[in-house]
């Protein structure tokens, strides 16, 4: 078509040509001169004119591509038509001859007219009658067609006439097409009829390039003339040179479309499914089902539509005879009058029908229980599938539709039968299309069915599945922004201009998507997307910029991977897809496939949780609230823990693979899940670790008589692990790591601390066994936290005795004193301690990062108080001018030293809980505060301007204002100084003649509204110490209700805190740690690692960690069972089985109806047979006609009786029911 010419305003003329060089039909292109397109006819033209252009169209079938060449022979129009009294309602047309190539039809709708290629094309068929509609075929149409048409991107062909059936179509079509909010996916009309039947056709024929076509719609159908329906947006209008000329191109058009090729969701091909749909209609529509069967074109009839739809419908099950027929014609077509060469024609042709049952489908919907057109819909095209082949491939375009509508019962029943074989290679194009329309049923069914998730996914299918995430999700905000901030800092370029070239939509990349991890899960996602062994090439001057900018961030330059490269983990990254997408069905599925599911767990609930609190759309934040990842974590854990408790143990501390070497507890401790903590597992692996190889049972009196006498630790006063005496070497261990024993050696002893041991065994080799026990308890003892704990407490206390005797006995001007230097080195040792908290503790965590996540707990911003207040103390102790106020420092110093107490018994059973309750309540007393803040100032400013109005000295007036009112709500109220009548007469300034106040006595009060006064105090009395208090305690009361239920879950994870804390201090409490403190700085030094963490992360050998992961899976495995056992045995699911029996039961009573039906059918043929007998013989016995031999006899024995008699009751030969069995048997033989 000329690129000049407008769509809806243009005339063209189309020429058919056979091509008489190469014997073909040659190409055919809508011109506007009618000149040739061949390019045998006119080697010498220049085929990129408009005019020129040769139209070859490639299409895919079976494998083969073909170029399809269009015969131009006749002339038509294209142009637009506008409805008269429908607004500005427009549709398009086109004139076609019935000879013209249904390719031309095809490229015009696709190509000019701009119409996606369809997912699936739907040709109704049926009567023009303006008949009355059924309830249930309204509904079927409007709520199952045009619906299973809309979620597909359908094609709906009719006659596109506004009458019968096509109209109703054109209402749903239009009604639906309103309510659509997606701009993707449309429902096209497309009207197919002759030009013949068309009224005001004139109209139509003599159209303005300018202006489109006005057509007046009638109402009302003219005699044998219709007019176009204007809910329809295209029609194709055939100027009949032949009878049947219309449904010969109808034909045409449906065959030419079922071989082309499109594609769903932007992933592959199928091969364009079509479906006929007969609905009502006349007998003269037998001919066009006829042919329409010869092209293989699936048919469904609509039973109970009426018209030759019933007619076939009822015929499927009764003997095809012209009698037959002709009966149910008459019943259909009471008014009509068939001649008998009709009726044999009819016959012939619905014997025809019916024999094609592989590619002929009946629905009634008037059935119960019947299912919806959809469904229906779909089986038809897979039973049509069936009749053809078995490959896999050819089942491509009815799994689709299956995706796009949700059918997995019937991807189930009919696709993934048994009947064909599926490979991973078969299933790649439907699992993308199921991934990212989240369909995680359909993702279950292909992995049940031969799909390979490790061949089928690499970086490049899951950069992919990034970059299809809806532009509505918060994952799409947090990746573009990303892709901005990585933009800005590559090229350096303006922001606006950054941002307008991101108005397309943009691309992600697995770079963004690590940076959004990290944002969520810091250390766990440490290196994932990236590639494992990187071969370094020279890097350009952005990467060289972007590998200098990481190294300055601390943080690790990005390489990315080959998207071609296969993942080592596809279960993992597809977990964390549908995590971020908020996908829950999805992401359970691919953590229960997946290994490692409680760390996988705690990640989970760890990203919805930061997740949450971004999100803006309060309904989304909610269901990431509710999402219950923390405690499928603790029910497996549960269930390892039962199963066996040393792999449970060890489960929590080992060093994951998948996760960065991340450990459980850590990412427990990220996602903040305190029940997890709570958990009994957890808390007796804590235990283990805070006593060390000491017993758990030792008493702390012991521990404290150890403190005091150091030689007890090596008797047997206080007990150790039976470890004590060694371990299994390393080698060993590993050579016999299908021992059970072997194997609890590995998972509860340090491989690494066995290294030490036999390094410890070398450097002490000559010397007594004795020493080398006596340094081992030594280490043990005091490495233990409980003991570095009871240091730290001990000492804490002396530290706190000597600050409070400085204070109040040994506090003097300077110099200071022996003892106030030693608290001065004591409080320098402490913040020695809290600079290694802050800055030196062990990972690879940037400085700045490590100072963030100390200051984010609230107890380290209370040393930090405690120290500058110190400090600021000594200085200003130093100076006599400020000698005072370094006294006043100091002493709040104390305060806060002293307040810290209540961290350190945080640990205790009974304390612990109560301080947590304590710490809520401080927030219910803040707001308290501020209620009676407010009433404080009101009353006090009101009362003070009444008592005092001549009051001008500021501290006074503070004191009133604020001070006095306060004290008045504890019960101190001056009585003598409110009260007119108890006011004492005493000597006062009254200021009333501008005097000067020489004797520095008090105002008087002023006496005037005195009531007022006394008012006021009753009220702020009655709103504070009865409204406020009481709402104060009803908060605490509230508070505790709260609380009370969850704080052994709260004190449980401070508990871990805790112990992680004083696990990571040294063993040598302040001011004692100095020496611990030059040890580690020593060691420092000469970089000696420190292995004391290893009680809270195990590194174990390749062949252990994988048997772990297997028993964690078992375990997982065995703990889904027992859910999905609870389930089964639940009162929904009884209550599903029940009512799915129940319709099971409702459908065979429905069939043995039928089939009573049928055989009351039978035993009225069979009495009408008996009687045309009994008539015969009459007859031949009135005219003498007698048999040379006898009649034949009949024997009970020769015929199996169906249904036995009672033994009671004589069998009686007469009777009708041995009659109706005979004659059944009889008709079955």
């Amino acid at each position: 078509m000329a690129g000049s010419m407008e769509l809806q305003q243009s005339t063209h003329r189309v020429n058919k040509e056979e091509c008489i060089t190469c014997g073909e039909i040659v190409g055919s292109q809508l011109t506007t001169s009618g000149e040739s397109a061949c390019w045998h006819l006119h080697p010498h033209e220049d085929q990129t004119e408009a005019a020129g252009e040769v139209l070859i169209r490639e299409k895919k079938y079976n494998g083969r591509n073909v170029k399809e060449s269009i015969k131009k022979e006749s002339i038509y129009t294209v142009g637009e038509v506008e409805f008269f009294g429908f607004g500005k309602k427009h549709g398009k047309f086109v004139q076609v001859s019935c000879n013209t190539p249904p390719a031309a039809i095809f490229e015009l709708l696709t190509g000019d007219w701009n119409l996606p290629a369809p997912n699936l094309v739907v040709s109704i068929v049926g009567g023009e009658e303006n008949v009355l509609m059924k309830s249930w075929l309204r509904d079927t149409i409007r709520k199952g067609l045009v619906k299973a048409a809309q979620s597909t991107g359908a094609w709906i062909i009719t006659s596109g006439l506004r009458a019968g059936i096509t109209k109703h179509i054109g209402e749903a079509v239009r009604d639906h097409a309103m309510a659509n909010t997606s701009s993707k996916i449309k429902v096209f009309a497309i009207g197919i009829s002759s030009l013949g039947i068309i009224s005001n056709r004139e109209s139509l024929t003599n159209v303005n390039k300018q202006t489109p076509a006005i057509y007046e719609v009638e109402e009302t159908a003219q005699g044998p003339l219709y007019s176009l329906d204007n809910n329809h947006s295209h029609f194709i209008l055939v100027d009949d040179e032949t009878p049947n000329g219309t449904t010969e191109l109808w034909l045409k058009l449906l065959k030419h479309i079922s071989e082309q090729r499109t594609g769903y969701a932007g992933t592959g091909s199928i091969e364009i499914p079509v479906l006929c749909v007969l609905v009502n209609g006349g007998p003269d529509l037998l001919q066009k089902v006829h042919r329409g069967m010869e092209n293989s074109v699936p048919w469904l009839i609509l039973a109970g539509s009426g018209g030759i739809a019933d007619v076939i419908a009822s015929l499927m099950h009764e003997s095809l005879v012209p009698e037959t027929v002709q009966e149910q014609l008459q019943e259909k077509f009471p008014k009509e009058i068939f001649s008998r060469e009709d009726i044999l024609k009819w016959t012939k042709l619905i014997q025809s029908i019916i024999a094609k049952d592989h590619i002929l489908t009946v629905h009634d919907s008037e059935q119960e229980n019947s299912e919806d057109l959809d469904t229906i819909i779909l089986k038809a095209l897979v039973k049509a599938c069936k009749s053809q082949t078995q490959e896999a491939q050819e089942y491509l375009d009815e799994l689709k539709l299956a995706v796009t509508w949700n059918r997995v019962d019937i991807a189930k029943s009919e696709i993934f039968n048994g009947d064909v074989v599926w490979t991973s290679c078969d299933l790649e194009e439907v699992m993308m299309d199921a991934l990212v329309n989240d369909k995680p049923e359909f993702v279950r069914l292909f992995i049940d069915n031969g799909m390979n998730m490790y061949d089928f996914l690499n970086y490049g299918r899951l950069q992919e599945l990034y970059c299809s995430i809806p532009q509505k999700c918060l994952l799409y905000e947090l990746l573009l922004k990303k892709l901005e901030e990585q933009k800005l800092t590559i090229t350096g370029m303006n922001p606006n201009l950054h941002r307008d070239s991101l108005e397309k939509k943009p691309k992600f990349t697995l770079y963004e998507v690590s940076k959004v991890l990290k944002d969520f899960l810091h250390d766990a996602c440490k290196g994932i997307f990236q590639e494992s062994n990187p071969s370094r090439k020279p890097l350009g001057v952005k990467k060289s910029i972007t590998e200098l900018n990481s190294k300055l961030r601390g943080q690790r330059l990005f390489v990315m991977p080959d998207l071609r490269q296969k993942l080592e983990n596809p279960w993992r990254d597809l977990f964390l897809w549908a995590v971020l997408l908020n996908r829950q069905e999805m992401a359970n599925y691919f953590w229960e496939m997946g290994p490692e599911a409680v760390p996988a767990a705690l990640a989970a609930c760890k990203i919805l949780k930061e997740m949450a609190h971004l999100e803006s759309d309060a309904e989304t934040a909610r269901s990431m609230k509710k999402a219950k990842y923390d405690q499928l974590a603790l029910d497996l854990f549960g269930q390892c823990y039962t199963n066996c408790e040393d792999r449970a143990f060890c489960l929590l501390i080992r060093k994951t693979k998948y996760w960065s070497k991340t450990t459980c507890l850590q990412l427990a401790t990220e996602a903040d899940a305190k029940s997890f903590f709570a958990h009994d597992g957890v808390q007796a692996l804590l235990t283990k670790i805070w006593w060390g190889d000491m017993s758990t049972d030792t008493p702390i009196w012991k521990l404290l008589c150890g403190f005091l006498c150091p030689p007890l630790i090596f008797t047997n006063f206080i007990s150790f692990s039976a470890r004590d005496h060694g371990s299994i070497g390393k080698s060993e261990q590993l050579k016999q790591l299908d021992s059970l024993d072997t194997e609890k050696a590995l998972l509860l002893t340090d491989v690494i601390n066995s290294d030490h041991d036999a390094k410890d065994q070398n450097r002490l080799c000559g010397e007594n066994e004795s020493r080398k026990f006596i340094l081992r308890r030594w280490k043990k003892f005091w490495g233990a936290p409980v003991t570095v704990f009871l240091g730290n407490v001990i000492l804490y206390f002396a530290f706190l005795s000597l600050f409070a005797y400085i204070l109040l006995v040994d506090f003097k001007p300077p110099p200071p004193s022996m003892a106030e230097i030693t608290l001065y080195f004591w409080v320098f040792t402490l913040a020695l301690e809290e600079l290694r908290q802050s800055f030196f503790t062990e990972g690879n965590t940037n400085i700045v990062k490590k100072f963030k996540l100390y200051v984010e707990d609230s107890w380290n911003k209370c040393d930090m108080v405690a120290l500058v207040l110190f400090i600021a103390g000594v200085t200003c102790r130093m100076v006599s001018v400020t000698y005072n106020a370094g006294r006043t420092t100091l002493c709040l110093d104390f305060m806060v030293f002293a307040l810290r107490l209540i961290h350190i018994f945080a640990i205790n059973k009974q304390l612990g809980p109560k301080i947590i309750i304590v710490e809520r309540m401080m927030k219910d007393v803040f707001f308290f505060l501020f209620f009676l803040t407010v009433w404080l100032i009101a009353y006090g400013v009101a009362t003070q301007a009444l008592l005092h109005p001549n009051e001008t000295r500021v501290d006074w007036i503070f004191r009133n204002v604020l001070y006095r009112p306060y004290l008045q709500i504890f019960g101190q109220i001056p009585l003598d100084e409110i009260d007119e009548a108890r006011m004492v007469n005493r000597p006062c300034f009254s200021n009333q003649h501008n005097m000067t106040n020489e004797d520095n006595l008090p105002y008087c009060i002023n006496r005037y509204a005195n009531w007022l006064v006394i008012m006021l105090l009753v009220i702020f009395l009655l709103v504070t110490n009865v409204l406020l208090l009481n709402l104060l305690i009803a908060m605490f009361s509230y508070t505790f209700q709260l609380v009370q239920g969850n704080t052994d879950i709260f004190w449980k994870f401070q508990r871990y805190n805790l112990i992680v804390e004083y696990h990571s201090r040294p063993a040598l409490a302040p001011p004692f740690i100095i020496i611990s403190h030059l040890n580690l700085f020593i060691r420092g030094i000469i970089k000696e690692p420190q292995h004391k963490q290893e009680h809270f992360e195990k590194h174990l050998p390749e062949a252990l960690d994988q048997k772990l992961r297997i028993w964690e899976s078992v375990q997982k495995e065995n703990y889904l069972a027992s859910l999905e056992k609870g389930k089964r045995e639940s009162s929904t699911e009884r209550l599903k089985k029940t009512s799915t029996k129940v319709d099971s039961l409702s459908k065979s009573i429905n069939r043995l109806q039928e089939q009573e039906k049928r055989l009351i059918t039978l035993e009225t043929r069979m009495i009408y047979c008996s009687d045309v007998l009994s008539w015969m013989i009459e007859s031949f016995t009135q005219h003498n006609l007698h048999c040379n031999r006898p009649p034949p006899t009949y024997t009970d024995a020769s015929i199996p009786v169906c249904k036995k008699q009672p033994q009671n009751e004589p069998p009686a030969d007469d009777s009708p029911g041995d009659k109706t069995a005979m004659a059944i048997q009889y008709i079955d033989d």
